[in-house]
Order: C-alpha cells, then sequence, then structure tokens
C-alpha cells in the first residue's frame, strides 16, 4: 500500500501545460509513467514494470489472453451503452442520463475484483460496475426514464440502487459493513464467506459531511468497507482544485485509513488496487481509500454543457489516454487481438444497442400505486394509511367520471 504521495493535486482538465503526461497531440506513444500514480499499463498499451508496482503486478498475473479480451469486452459494451441510452435521451426517450464515458477502466477494473459475496453501494454513473454485478443494463434505463426508483433487485446482485443524493451512501455502505462484521463474516479465513463493501463516489462527494462521517465511522469500527473515489476532475463544473488542496486519497490519512492513488484510466492497476483493497477488509484489516485518476470525457448528465467550462483541447488530451483505446494496444502488442473476434464483438455491441431501443421504447406506465411498493421491508402503517387515502382519492375521480357519463345521457346527478 503506497501512502507516500505527498505532490500538490494536479488539476490536469484546468491546467494542461503542467500535465506530466503531456506528449505529443498525434499519439500517446510518449506519455511516461506518472510516478505519482499506481500505474500497471501505460496509454500506449506498454505494461509498466518498476519495483515499486512488484505487488500489484503479481495481483494481475493470472490475468491471460481470454481474460484481458475479457476486460475489454467489457469496456467497449459499457461504452456501447452509454452511447445508446445519451442517444436515447437525447431523441426524447429518457428525461436525464449521466454517462461514465472514459471511467470504464475504472469501473470494470475494480468490479472485476469483486467477490460474489461483496456488497456494492454506487452512486448513479457506476454502469459499468453494474455490468460486472450481472445486472441487466436495459433496467438501469427505468429510472432514467422516471418509471421506477431502480429497476433492479439490489439482493439478486449485491449491487444496490442507485444513489441520487451525493455521498449519502456513503454511510449506507459503512453501516453495512459495520453489519457484516457483526454477522461474523469478516476474517474468518473462508475464502467462500468473509465479504468486503465497496462504496464508489466522485470527487465532489468527498466536500459532502455525509462522506466524512463515513470515514470516521469505518475508521474507528475498522470496517471491512473500500471507499472507491473515481476523480473524474470536474463536480459537474467545478474543477478539482477548487475542491481540495491535495490529492484527494490523501484525504483519508486523516481519519487513518489507508490509501492509494491509482490511474484511473489503466484496468490492470484499478483492478489489482482494488484486490488488494478488498482482501484486507475481508480478512479483517479495515477500510481502505482509492483515488481513481480519471476523466469525465462526457458531460455530467445530459442537462449539462462542459463547454462552458472546460476546453476542446482539455478534451483532447485526455482523449489520448482513452482506456479502451491502451487495452487493445495491449492485446495487440502481445498477441492477443483476434480480428474475429474484434467484429463479433461489434455485433454483440449492434445486438445491445437495438435491445436498448427496443426495450426503452417499449416501456409502459406503471401504477400510481407502485410508488407505495418497496419504501420499507415490512409494512408500515404510517405508509399502509397513506396508500389507502391515495386509492380513494383515485376512486373518487372514477366514480365523478361515471356520474358526469350519467348525466350526459339524461340521468339524475
Amino acid at each position: 500500500m503506497n501512502q507516500q504521495h505527498t505532490a500538490p493535486a494536479a488539476d490536469l482538465a484546468a491546467e494542461p501545460a503542467g500535465d506530466p503526461l503531456v506528449g505529443s497531440p498525434d499519439t500517446g506513444a510518449d506519455l511516461p509513467v506518472d510516478a505519482d500514480l499506481l500505474q500497471l499499463l501505460t496509454p500506449a498499451g506498454v505494461r509498466v514494470e518498476t519495483p515499486d508496482n512488484a505487488a500489484y503486478r503479481e495481483r494481475v498475473a493470472h490475468l491471460d489472453a481470454d481474460a484481458l479480451r475479457g476486460l475489454y469486452r467489457d469496456m467497449v459494451l459499457t461504452r456501447r451503452f452509454d452511447d445508446e441510452s445519451t442517444s436515447l435521451q437525447r431523441q426524447g426517450e429518457l428525461g436525464l442520463f449521466p454517462q461514465a464515458l472514459g471511467q470504464e477502466a475504472a469501473q470494470i477494473g475494480s468490479g472485476r475484483a469483486l467477490a460474489p459475496q461483496d456488497y456494492v453501494f454506487p452512486s448513479y454513473r457506476e454502469h459499468g460496475v453494474a455490468w460486472t454485478r450481472g445486472v441487466d443494463v436495459a433496467d438501469i434505463l427505468r429510472q432514467f426514464r422516471g418509471i421506477d426508483h431502480g429497476g433492479w433487485d439490489p439482493e439478486a446482485h449485491n449491487f444496490h440502487l442507485y444513489t441520487l443524493v451525493i455521498g449519502s451512501h456513503t454511510l449506507h455502505a459503512t453501516g453495512y459493513a459495520m453489519g457484516i462484521q457483526r454477522d461474523g463474516l469478516v476474517g474468518t479465513g473462508d475464502a467462500t464467506k468473509d465479504a468486503a463493501v465497496v462504496t464508489y463516489f466522485g470527487d465532489g462527494a468527498t466536500s459532502q459531511g455525509d462522506v466524512s462521517e463515513a470515514l470516521v465511522f469505518a475508521a474507528v469500527n475498522e470496517s471491512p468497507v473500500v471507499f472507491f473515489c473515481q476523480n473524474n476532475q470536474w463536480a459537474i463544473s467545478e474543477p478539482t482544485t477548487k475542491q481540495s488542496r491535495v490529492p484527494i486519497h490523501q484525504r483519508a490519512h486523516g481519519f487513518g485509513i489507508p490509501s492509494l492513488r491509482v490511474d484511473g484510466n489503466d484496468v490492470l492497476a484499478c483492478y489489482a488496487a482494488t484486490a488488494e483493497a478488498l482482501e484486507r477488509a475481508r480478512s479483517g484489516g479495515g477500510p481502505t481509500f482509492i483515488e481513481a485518476y480519471t476523466y469525465r470525457m462526457g458531460a455530467h448528465t445530459t442537462s449539462d454543457d462542459p463547454t462552458r467550462y472546460r476546453t476542446s483541447e482539455q478534451e483532447a488530451l485526455w482523449r489520448r489516454r482513452d482506456p479502451i483505446d491502451r487495452m487493445r494496444l495491449l492485446l495487440e502488442a502481445e498477441g492477443a487481438w483476434d480480428e474475429q473476434w474484434a467484429a463479433d464483438l461489434e455485433a454483440e455491441g449492434d445486438a445491445l444497442g437495438e435491445r436498448l431501443r427496443t426495450f426503452v421504447r417499449g416501456l409502459g406506465r406503471p401504477s400510481t400505486e407502485s410508488m407505495f411498493e418497496h419504501v420499507y421491508a415490512t409494512e408500515h402503517a404510517v405508509v399502509t394509511a397513506e396508500r389507502r387515502w391515495f386509492e380513494e382519492y383515485e376512486a373518487s375521480f372514477a366514480d365523478d367520471g361515471a356520474s358526469r357519463t350519467h348525466d350526459q345521457h339524461g340521468g339524475a346527478r
């Protein structure tokens, strides 16, 4: 666990001239290793081998060609989901959509490090993590269509519903972690039993009090929770330099929580860092804070206009670090790229796009009474009373309509 990063936070989005990774505008081949990040794969698709990252390289050594292609496939299909969902919103089929464009490596790498018994508390942009947990991504669109609070059964996937209240779910995650700790599901030595919790949030969320409270509870209870911060450098239009005077992962040190800053566009590094943190949590070693340093290549949501606060030059700089491109370069360099497989993957993406379009356009209107479902785990007297009142209220309109129809045909009212 590297806790020696003490350099001031570099706001690469706002100050590209000071970017330690900047090279030629035409290729990523000359982008060097950033010593302030755990990096196993450069933007040029070259594996990084240093004495400092040896332990992390061991954690990905078992990933053979099939596994590497699997990570690439995950990222490609997650991006296709993003693209199709954005198009559906532009066509008026969704009310809103938050893209994860550019953050695929952080999500897929960390998601694939999870064990089946681990539990995830996402924010609202973790489409790639949902994919790795077996959630049908089409169901994610129920919420953004405005017909459901979630769209999937959290218990079926150990993946909680999306949380739109910034940072609040980090407390839920910490509480859940304290629960499994007290249930004796941590530190038993049984790899099929020991569990951990991961909560995902952005750089902006670290300014919320809920996140600080979660870090306090996790630290003092040595809870088995991994705080995974996707620092995409923009809290809507606010750059990271206006949120923190130090790299965000260093904030965890004040709570007594070990932390690590990882290249969030490097799927192998994200996998290795998360695997290490989860192993520590499951064994009873307590919480870890991971800052995945990445970039939000799209808008905050489809209601946002990023051209108002960042430049095309900044966006182009980060496109050279595209997580999908660097993985393809690795596969090609190591003889694991297959043209027929790539063509099949493209066809799979097309099929996913068609299924998403058909699914969303076929969604009906839910019953208004469904808003009272799943509010509490068991029946609640207040909710039951409110449901009864609402049903009577709705019925009053039906009765009034029947009376008006009767009057129109000569009946007495």
